[in-house]
């Protein structure tokens, strides 16, 4: 078995991926029946959905696989192995954008999806700061966004700049979005409630108060009567933002962006 400090003194092992060592554990006959790497990726991402990242042991899996500790070690060599592995997997429920899309529309699909998969599994947001992200799902959906980027007519050397742009803030948005709801689930309250709740708190405050109330027209103008849609047209004008922003540089470098279907 390789110790987690392994992937500190070996660079072979600072990933899964990476790892192309042949297996140590040779008697598959003593493995656990019915058990195999799929299975327990499986179960490690129902686990880290059901009860988060700081919760997740190898142990607290064993119990909801009933095996042993020891029995998942046939199949990974440490902990963090087992969270790339779910990291990747997850990366699957992101849909292709259409083929025969407008590249306007294809970076919307993907900016939407990737949003929504942070939000749905909100463990990944460290651990996509952590690992390579070099699996089969991730490199896909890498290999979709720089196919759509490509697609801009943006100068080769200012892509990267733009794929950035785009994801980092769709990353940094759906975190948040999925911390707020997670915190809501927590508390028993409607994501509304928890807002008006918030809100008369901080009001009740009159050193705080000013600094909100001197907000309120902005609020007002930003329009939608619930918390999910205020958030929703945030998202999508911000996005526009960013899409407007890719459209200008093109021009700005006199290559004219594809004009929408």
């Amino acid at each position: 078995m390789v110790s987690a400090s392994d992937r500190v003194k070996n660079p072979a092992r600072t990933s899964v991926w990476l790892d192309r060592r042949t297996p140590s554990r040779t008697r598959r006959t003593e493995s656990p029946a019915g058990l195999d790497r799929n299975r327990i990726t499986e179960a490690s991402v129902r686990l880290l959905d059901a009860e988060g990242l700081a919760k997740f042991s190898m142990r607290r899996l064993a119990a909801e696989l009933d095996v042993t500790a020891m029995s998942l070690y046939w199949y990974v060599d440490t902990k963090d192995d087992l969270l790339e592995l779910a990291l990747d997997s997850v990366y699957a429920e992101i849909a292709p954008p259409r083929e025969d899309a407008d590249w306007r529309e294809r970076l919307r699909e993907l900016a939407r999806s990737y949003r929504e998969l942070i939000v749905r599994h909100i463990w990944i947001s460290p651990l996509a700061g952590t690992y390579l992200n070099i699996g089969p799902n991730s490199m896909l959906f890498s290999y979709a966004v720089q196919d759509v980027i490509r697609a801009t007519g943006l100068p080769l050397g200012r892509q990267t700049g733009a794929l950035s742009a785009v994801f980092q803030f769709v990353y940094g948005f759906g975190t948040v979005e999925g911390h707020f709801k997670a915190r809501c689930d927590a508390t028993g309250l409607t994501q509304d409630e928890y807002h008006r709740h918030a809100m008369g708190t901080i009001r009740a405050q009159p050193h705080l108060r000013a600094i909100v109330e001197s907000s309120d027209d902005l609020m007002a103008a930003r329009g939608g009567d619930t918390v999910e849609e205020m958030r929703e047209r945030d998202f999508v004008f911000a996005l526009d933002l960013l899409i407007a922003g890719i459209e200008a540089m093109c021009a700005g470098a006199g290559s004219p962006t594809p004009a929408a279907q």
